[in-house]
């Protein structure tokens, strides 16, 4: 079996963990960083589950503006950055390492805005798959990549991994 070499963890990093923790929780609120062992395991692996390493801390920002404040901050960090959707990838995609701060964008699911003349929909990154062929179901559309996770998996994630599924046979993958 090949394994994935992960990159080397910066102790220096860990060993600010708390005043890492401190900075995010001023930007969020204490409310939207997750900060404990246990709640920091959840957030441990995607699903391709041979690869674990808990994180630093988990950020759930809940617009754009809060998005920029953290990746400002953790830019003087050293910290690493894991963007995260639902955490539905088999590849990899959101795998921390325990020098990184998981950004979670679950909470950036809002669709914004869908014109059905030019067959487009601006969405944020959180919104699932399901949600959107929903949403535009009732003028007969759906959105195409239908991987099997299409309930949990957000179209931010279907970005980043150019996901597909069935109907990627007919109309393409993301």
């Amino acid at each position: 079996m090949t394994h994935i070499a992960m990159p080397a963890v910066d102790e220096a990093v860990i060993g600010r963990r708390d005043e890492i923790v401190a900075g995010l929780v001023a930007i969020l609120g204490a409310e939207h960083v997750i900060a404990t062992e246990d709640e920091r395991r959840a957030y441990e692996t995607d699903a391709l589950t041979a690869y674990r390493a808990v994180p630093l801390a988990v950020v759930l920002p809940g617009s754009t503006e809060e998005v920029s404040k953290v990746l400002a901050f953790l830019n003087g960090t050293g910290a690493k950055v894991i963007a995260r959707g639902a955490g539905t990838s088999l590849s990899g995609g959101a795998l921390p390492s325990e020098d990184a701060v998981v950004l979670g964008l679950a909470r950036l699911n809002r669709i914004v805005d869908i014109d059905y003349a030019n067959r487009v929909a601006r969405v944020q990154t959180g919104v699932t798959n399901v949600n959107i062929t929903n949403a535009v179901a009732g003028q007969g559309f759906f959105y195409a990549p239908d991987p099997s996770s299409q309930l949990a998996c957000t179209i931010g994630g279907n970005i980043a991994m150019n996901s597909g599924g069935a109907h990627c046979l007919k109309y393409g993958v993301t």
